[in-house]
């Protein structure tokens, strides 16, 4: 199961997220949940680095599947949207699939 945890603070700010673990719904190189787990994420960090210029913390295990991201401090309007797409198209994966594949979740740091 692919694990993606988003740490938010009290004012509800997104502060980072990861996503760690295979979803093991198919055999390595044709399961379509992990690479579409994986398409959100990545294209969302390129996303928030190439449109929003946001400086990152990413940190990356392709062998583990682990893939971790340390936001700034502030976030303008345009870097909220695309992290809320992303949560959208991941809970939408999580809806679709399972969560014996795909678990979303949220913590408050």
């Amino acid at each position: 199961m692919t694990r993606i945890v988003f740490s938010k603070d009290q004012s509800s700010n997104y502060k980072q997220f990861t996503c760690s673990g295979h979803a093991d719904y198919g055999k390595f190189g044709k399961d379509i949940i992990c690479a579409a787990i994986s398409m959100l994420v990545i294209n969302t960090i390129n996303s928030l680095e190439e449109l929003c210029h946001l400086k990152m913390d990413v940190t990356t295990d392709a062998e583990k599947g682990y893939i971790k991201c340390i936001l700034p401090d502030h976030l303008d309007e345009k870097s909220i949207v695309l992290l809320d797409a992303l949560v959208l198209g991941l809970t939408s994966v999580e809806s679709q699939y399972g969560k014996k594949f795909c678990k979303v979740e949220f913590e408050e740091v």
